[in-house]
């Protein structure tokens, strides 16, 4: 490689030899002994790895709307539901008849029991959160859909089917045409009695128990669910296993066809299968588990290990052609290729921890995986390859020879077309291409979906059974099973206050007029109901009364199991059905939600000019702090009694100090006797959380790939200490990075969770390739070649290898298009794209562009 100084290059260099060469080389059967020790620990730790998802992983914990989320979970539910629809057949009747009712009423129960269902929050018509309300002769009068003296016989039929009329759950609890009916649930991410993790493998396949109980006798189960999603991810995680084979094969054929020797095309292979036993069971021994999401990481680990390791068995062959012997050709290789391959290779490390950045905790195992993955293929490389081929034996040189003879006489006239890109008018028009290239994805990438760029689950492919089930659950039902629920904070006891409910119905009102919402509910939905009820069911009465007692005794009728309000009806939930989850539809109501509030805010303000944004911030605040002072009093109080009684004292202290802090806070706020406008707050339902995600995203996603880009700016700078040198590598490597962006949005793949590490992690084999291609160049110009005699060897050294490495590798990934997984699909098409386009950015691209930038006194 070219530095600033040779003889600090080599002073350094000869240093880190004289310390490493003795353990791989002099002491070679020992350390062999203790890597081998390793593996077997690694890959006992490997196999008892564990899936390990999470929904809670991959939403962004302290993003604002998930704070808010959070602290009304309780009151208000998450967004981690499961819905089962039960839907008859077409022409088979509606669901009024006893068999069908004592199917839902089973599956009912079923789904109840499921381990981790918060059975609180189940519902269907045979909850007894689900009931209605009717106007009687002496006023009103309600109980559940399902009465109390319910039988499966015909003669109540025709009484649940009057019920269920009236309390207006046709559309959501009931299909539009009445031949199905919805059972929904929420889960929660830890059991709350052992506290143990959700296994969401053992959910799915409770519900697909369900699927099999019920679907027959003309009624099809439909189910949707994060769980579920899990579930059929894990599910094909045998065909991943079957892709990973297939690339294994595919590159352990080309390789023996590549050097002509079996034993060497399996050394590449069995050095990329060590370092993948142990990046798994590094992370197993660090505590985690395997993310379905994470099905990419693995076969990138082998990617750069095989290209590294293509290399190095190159260059050995090439030393051994020269007449060395297997010892002596591995020791020269190690010290041509050990200090440049591990610096690439630390750049990688480098590159992949500063992802970690991003605080959802799915990007960061992703990191951390990566990071231990590669780190790993330093040892396995640069240590276990070179000792394995001290011991390989040439049976027929000779013959060996002569195909290696053959094989550059094919590759001379390759290498001397390709090597023409270092004349001016090829170079030239290279980066002309280049310059349309970026302008192409400079145009591009405002298009790019942040969030899922289509409906349904964007994870598994358009004609699966889930994004099938999701379908029919949206088309038979009137509302969307996408929900996004807004917040609004107000003061206790709001729901008499017609000020504060009225600007709830204004919120209401604008937001379902919003593109992408087909409907709205809240406790102004069923107060207004309430009344109308009241006063005999007057059209002209579906209003909120404006007498304190009229609508105190209106929204008295709506129970808090709903999910609409709290018990101190200081908190409202205001719940969107939207159409889709598409990444614009979401960016469109969260702007409404803030244009609404701003605008509320300011009109609320100059009505009375007697408050301001600081008071009313301040209020609030302050009864929130009480309220939190006040739960954590309750949960210390219910908790178990303990044993040792200095403890128990010290507890009794700590109820006494919440006590004490929260009256004087609830002091606070009672002297601030002035109304303040109601804060809408964003945000919760599934549609929150990918609200939340997507912010994250976008705005996360370009400080990641810079922070990545500036580790590998410094790590270049240390390697050649030459600014054309640290130009020529990573121009390529930013055009494709840049151009990957342009191809998400061409072919429609949303930037998300998923999606976001991808084409930073990949940039790794780009370095790599850029790192051998220019340190060989460099060096033959630094002894005087000419830009094109010196690419030229460049080919032969590195360049073919790379080369091999690019057509490789892209092949064993395009069998990924035959996969189940819509997500591995996309992975597959982008990891093509990524390793094909930044091999032609060091085959082509590099030597233009050092053409221009590099002679012999800066290489």
């Amino acid at each position: 490689m070219a530095v600033a100084s040779d003889g600090e290059q080599g002073y350094w260099t000869q240093k880190i030899l004289n310390f490493v060469e003795p353990i791989i080389f002099d002491k070679r059967w020992p350390t062999l002994t203790v890597l081998l020790a390793i593996t077997v620990i690694l890959f006992v730790q490997m196999l008892r790895l564990q899936p390990d998802a999470g929904w809670l992983k991959s939403i962004p914990l302290d993003h604002p709307y998930m704070q808010t989320f959070d602290k009304y979970y309780k009151e208000f539910g998450g967004a981690n539901s499961v819905l089962v629809a039960l839907v008859k057949d077409e022409g088979t009747g509606d669901i009024y008849t006893p068999e069908f009712m004592e199917t839902l009423r089973t599956a009912t129960d079923d789904i109840f029991f499921i381990p981790g269902v918060d059975r609180a929050r189940v519902m269907s018509l045979f909850t007894p959160n689900v009931t209605y309300v009717e106007v009687v002769e002496g006023g009103l009068s309600g109980e559940n859909v399902i009465p109390a003296n319910y039988q499966p016989v015909p003669e109540l039929m025709p009484k649940i089917k009057s019920n269920v009329g009236k309390a207006q759950i046709i559309g959501r609890l009931v299909t539009n045409e009445q031949h199905g009916a919805m059972i929904v649930s929420e889960l929660l991410e830890f059991d709350p009695l052992t506290g143990e993790k959700l296994d969401y493998q053992e959910v799915g396949q409770k519900l697909e128990e369900i699927r099999a109980k019920y679907e027959k006798d003309g009624i099809k189960v439909h189910i949707i669910g994060f769980a579920k999603i899990v579930d059929d991810m894990a599910g094909a995680a045998l065909e991943v296993a079957g892709f990973f084979l297939i690339a294994l094969l595919m590159t352990g054929v080309l390789l023996w066809l590549y050097t002509g020797s079996f034993a060497l095309s399996v050394l590449p292979l069995g050095c990329s299968i060590v370092a993948v036993i142990w990046e798994m069971g590094g992370i197993r021994s660090v505590g985690f588990g395997l993310d379905p999401f994470a099905i990419l990481v693995p076969f990138l680990v082998l990617s750069v290990s095989v290209s590294h390791g293509v290399q190095y068995v190159n260059a050995w062959v090439a030393e051994v052609d020269r007449g060395a012997t297997s010892f002596d050709a591995s020791l020269e290789t190690f010290r041509r290729l050990a200090i440049p391959g591990t610096t690439a290779l630390i750049t990688d490390v480098a590159g992949f921890a500063t992802i970690y950045l991003i605080n959802i905790q799915m990007i960061r195992e992703m990191s951390l995986n990566a990071a231990i993955g590669v780190a790993a293929i330093i040892i396995t490389n640069k240590m276990l390859m070179p000792i394995w081929l001290t011991t390989v034996k040439i049976k027929d040189m000779d013959k060996f020879r002569a195909a290696q003879i053959k094989r550059e006489n094919m590759m001379d006239g390759v290498s001397r077309t390709i090597a023409k890109v270092t004349r001016p008018v090829p170079a030239t028009v290279v980066l002309l291409i280049c310059s349309m290239c970026l302008g192409w994805a400079i145009w591009k990438k405002p298009f790019m979906k942040v969030g899922d760029a289509m409906e349904g689950v964007p994870e598994l492919r358009p004609d699966s059974r889930f994004n099938q089930d999701f379908r029919a659950i949206t088309g038979n039902f009137a509302i969307g099973v996408d929900i996004f629920k807004v917040i609004a904070e107000t003061k206790p006891d709001a729901c008499i206050d017609y000020e504060v409910m009225s600007q709830v119905d204004q919120f209401s009102w604008y937001m379902e007029n919003v593109p992408g919402v087909a409907s709205t509910m809240s406790l102004i939905t069923y107060a207004k109901l309430v009344y109308q009820g009241l006063a005999e069911g007057r059209l002209n009465t579906l209003l909120i009364p404006r007498n304190n007692f009229a609508l105190a005794q209106a929204t008295a009728l709506v129970p808090t199991s709903l999910g609409v309000m709290n018990a101190d009806c200081d908190a409202l939930s205001v719940w969107m059905f939207t159409e889709d989850h598409k990444a614009d539809t979401i960016k469109v109501l969260v702007q409404a939600v803030k244009d609404y509030d701003a605008q509320n805010r300011k009109i609320f303000y100059e009505a009375h000019p007697e408050v301001d944004q600081a008071y009313c911030d301040n209020k609030y605040n302050t009864l929130h702090k009480a309220k939190a002072l006040e739960q954590e009093k309750i949960e210390l109080e219910a908790a178990p009694a303990l044993e040792e009684e200095a403890k128990m004292v010290q507890r009794a202290e700590r109820i006494d100090s919440l006590k004490a802090e929260a009256s004087t806070l609830r002091d606070e706020y009672t002297a601030m006797e002035f109304n303040c406008p109601v804060r809408f707050s964003l945000a919760s339902g599934n549609v929150g959380v990918m609200a939340a995600t997507n912010e994250v995203v976008e705005e996360e996603e370009l400080m990641v790939v810079l922070y990545v880009y500036m580790v590998i700016l410094v790590f270049l700078w240390l390697s050649f200490r030459s600014i054309p040198g640290v130009l020529c590598v990573v121009l390529p490597l930013s055009l494709v990075s840049t151009m990957a962006y342009g191809v998400m949005a061409l072919l429609d793949i949303g930037l998300k969770v998923a999606t976001l590490p991808v084409v930073a992690l990949a940039v790794g084999i780009g370095v790599d390739y850029g790192i051998y291609v220019y340190g060989e160049l460099a060096q033959g110009i630094k002894k005087g070649l000419g830009h094109e005699e010196a690419f030229r060897q460049t080919l032969h050294r590195t360049g073919k290898a790379v080369l091999f490495t690019g057509v490789s590798l892209g092949l064993s990934v395009l069998t990924w298009v035959f996969s189940e997984l819509q997500f591995q699909i996309d992975m597959g098409i982008m990891l093509m794209f990524m390793f094909t386009a930044n091999m032609f950015g060091a085959l082509l691209v590099l030597p233009a562009l050092a053409y221009f930038l590099v002679d012999e006194k800066n290489a």
